[in-house]
Formats: structure tokens, C-alpha cells, sequence
């Protein structure tokens, strides 16, 4: 099983970088092999042709050169996706949103053969600062997921007070997802 980590993360340590640490041994642990892809060096979506540029039908950004053909390309050959992210302003971080407003605008489909379709997704969202904000955060990546038929597996929230007891969690949401649990199966 290929397993991609899509890091929203603009550092290389901290709590968002633990969260990442931890699903990334999750999944090793559970026999997959795992690549992290970071996000934060590729361009925003320039929104061309009023918003409904030929990335919907053609399913290619294109704005390429930046490394999104290569991240979308990865995307499409994973098996299963995290994606973690800090939280600023209640929000995800400023290059998962821009590339999953890229993503989406080229995986969108209505028929459900969009290349997330179907794929076990884990987010996790870190709100390092007031604690403030996981809902919202959760809820753009949900939205993201309902539009490219990406199943989310399971959504976790962390703060700087919970961290001690939800890594754990964030480990063997991996992990199961690594050894085929899906959405949906009852234990």
C-alpha cells in the first residue's frame, strides 16, 4: 500500500511535525510505504477562464512547471492520504488551502471516477495557539473530501493540551488504514 502524507506544514518541527511522525510510523508500522508531500512551494490556483478553466475537463492545472503535476500525480497513485495541517485563523494553513483548491478544481467530478475517489483519507488539523479553530479547519478538509469523493477515514483535532493523549490516536488511525480497515467496517 502506498501511503501519502500531504503536510499543510510550513516547519520542519513543532506539534504539527510531531502529528506527521506519528501517522508516518502508523502506516510503516502497518506495511505500508510512506511519502510526505509537502505542499507550501507550489503556486495558489489562478482561478483561469472566470473559475471554470479546462482543469475541470482535462483534469491537468494549466499553471504547471511548480511541481502540482508531479504532487497530483502522487495523489493518484496512493492508496490511502493524510492530511495534516497547522490551523491559522481557524483555518488550514495557507499552502494546503491553495493546493487543494488547485486539487479540487481537477479531481471534481460528478460521477465518482475523480482520482480520490474512494480513497481512505485521515485528517488531522493542529491548533497550536488558542486551541481555537479545529472545527472550522475539519470542516474545509471535509468539504474538500465530499468534492472529490475522498472517504474520510477518520477527523482528529489537536491542540497544545492534547497532544499527550490524541498522538496515539493519530498513530493507529494510520495504521489501520495501512492494514485495509476501511470507513464504515465495524469492529
Amino acid at each position: 500500500m502506498k501511503f501519502l502524507i500531504v503536510s499543510g506544514n510550513p516547519k520542519n518541527d513543532g506539534l504539527t511535525a510531531a502529528i506527521i511522525d506519528e501517522v508516518a510510523r502508523g502506516a510503516r508500522d502497518g506495511g505500508a510505504e510512506v511519502e510526505i508531500l509537502r505542499v507550501e512551494k507550489l503556486e495558489r490556483c489562478h482561478v483561469c477562464n472566470g473559475g471554470w478553466g479546462e482543469c475541470r475537463a482535462t483534469h491537468k492545472c494549466v499553471f504547471g512547471g511548480d511541481g502540482f503535476d508531479e504532487a497530483q500525480a502522487k495523489i493518484k497513485a496512493a492508496d490511502a492520504l493524510a492530511l495534516i495541517t497547522p490551523i491559522y485563523w481557524a483555518e488550514i494553513s495557507e499552502s494546503l488551502k491553495g493546493f487543494i483548491d488547485r486539487l479540487r478544481r481537477c479531481e471534481f467530478s460528478f460521477d465518482g471516477t475523480g482520482a480520490l475517489s474512494g480513497k481512505q483519507t485521515l485528517i488531522a488539523v493542529n491548533a497550536g495557539g488558542s486551541g481555537n479553530g479545529i472545527i472550522t479547519a475539519v470542516e474545509q478538509l471535509d468539504r474538500f473530501c465530499q468534492h472529490t469523493g475522498a472517504v474520510i477515514f477518520d477527523r482528529l483535532g489537536f491542540n497544545r493540551w492534547n497532544h499527550d493523549y490524541k498522538r496515539p490516536a493519530a498513530y493507529a488511525a494510520a495504521r489501520a488504514i495501512a492494514e485495509g480497515r476501511k470507513n464504515g467496517e465495524s469492529l
